[in-house]
């Protein structure tokens, strides 16, 4: 069993916290092992030294959906503080709001994806935080989908925007505590920031593996089978392929109407898809994507968690589905994310290069081995900062 990195500010609250104004970056599954919450957690530790609190997106009670649905700024019932929305009108804090505290605590449970927001909503408080002199500690969580594996081709900087801000991998083995060391340095933000690690955590670990509860950190991220193939599933939000939204199992199903299972799955016998088997059936959203229509697609079943490679997977049913539909598949269209001219797939890959491969009939190993050598200097990068060693 682990513990985390707000259990053990609380189990030895650190004397330099001691008359300090504290803020809280959190949301609704920020809690400890019990499930109390972090900030009833901190209130106790630290009787009226909380000042505020900071949401990202999908809102304090993780009950906003995806792309550009925004939350309002709040007051906290249980605390009576105000709650920041940092995914609104505005996904930097303002300068302003800095002014109610001297330190940053942040928890928040990542799921080891490069577009899933958090992070960036963490850099951005990270610069703020440069600006104008505040301390950030970070209380480690576990990444869900472990340390070891990195996966994908490294974003690249003409396609940076809130679902990737800085040059890594689509899947990249880090916790937030380590990440957010890494593009504090990497970036040259330069803000005072402390890592509270967790303790028991290793690299190989799923989250299956922690002993820890699993409290969903977004709407549609329900489990951690979820995030073991959120890296590549993700990319269905650039097209009109349903990912599962409006159904129960959130980017373990895809599909659309167009679909004919045995024709894809024809496609895919020649490529090496270890970890998992594509499971063909029919799912009818109720909300999003083709809503309230049969869609044909697959069930996607992870049977081997250290060999399954989502982003390869993902990728190569992604061609299938390009090649075999040329007249229904469809890309979404501006604005993702608060771009408004870039394509969202593009965003979504970090690299057009990589849409264009697709298209054009690339082996989906050879494209692989094509991005090695960035993602070899990458894994080097990442060792630099890690918090907890490899075996």
């Amino acid at each position: 069993m682990i513990t985390i990195g707000i259990e053990h500010l609380i189990a030895d609250p650190p004397a330099s916290f001691a008359g300090k104004r504290l803020a809280l970056l959190c949301n609704q599954a920020s809690t400890d092992r019990h499930f109390r919450h972090s900030r009833d957690l901190i209130m106790q530790a630290f009787p009226g030294q909380l000042t505020c609190l900071f949401s990202p997106q999908h809102g304090f009670f993780s009950e906003k959906q995806d792309n550009m649905i925004e939350s309002d700024h709040a007051k906290d019932t249980t605390s009576g503080v105000p709650i920041f929305s940092l995914y609104g009108e505005k996904r930097k804090p303002t300068a302003a709001m800095f002014e109610h505290f001297d330190i940053l605590l942040i928890d928040l449970q990542d799921v080891g994806t490069r577009v899933y927001t958090f992070i960036w909503t963490v850099v951005y408080c990270l610069q703020r935080a440069a600006e104008t002199g505040k301390k950030v500690v970070v209380l480690d969580r576990p990444n869900p989908v472990g340390g070891q594996l990195v996966e994908g081709n490294l974003l690249k900087p003409k396609f940076r925007s809130f679902v990737g801000l800085y040059e890594i991998p689509m899947q990249h083995g880090l916790t937030m505590g380590e990440l957010a060391l890494l593009c504090n340095r990497e970036m040259g933000i330069d803000a005072e920031l402390e890592i509270i690690r967790m303790q028991g955590w290793q690299r190989e670990m799923f989250f299956v593996d922690t002993g820890f509860p699993w409290v969903f950190p977004s709407p549609n991220m329900p489990s951690p089978l979820t995030a073991l193939v959120y890296p590549g599933q993700v990319i269905w939000e650039g097209t009109n392929i349903s990912e599962g939204r409006g159904t129960t199992l959130p980017f373990e199903l895809a599909g659309a109407p167009f679909v004919n299972p045995a024709q894809v799955l024809e496609h895919l016998s020649r490529i090496d898809l270890p970890g998992c088997v594509l499971r063909p059936l029919v799912f009818e959203p109720t909300s999003g994507k083709w809503a309230n229509q049969a869609c044909a697609g697959f069930h996607l079943h992870v049977t081997e968690p250290p060999a399954f490679r989502s982003y390869r997977l993902s990728l190569a049913l992604f061609q299938a589905l390009f090649h075999l539909y040329p007249g229904e598949f469809a890309y979404k269209q501006p604005p993702y994310e608060y771009e408004y001219d870039l394509l969202p797939m593009d965003l979504i890959f970090g690299d057009q290069k990589v849409r264009n491969a697709l298209e054009e009939g690339e082996n989906i190993i050879e494209l692989e081995r094509s991005w090695q050598a960035e993602l070899k200097e990458f894994d080097a990068l990442r060792h630099s900062v890690f918090l907890y060693p490899a075996n």
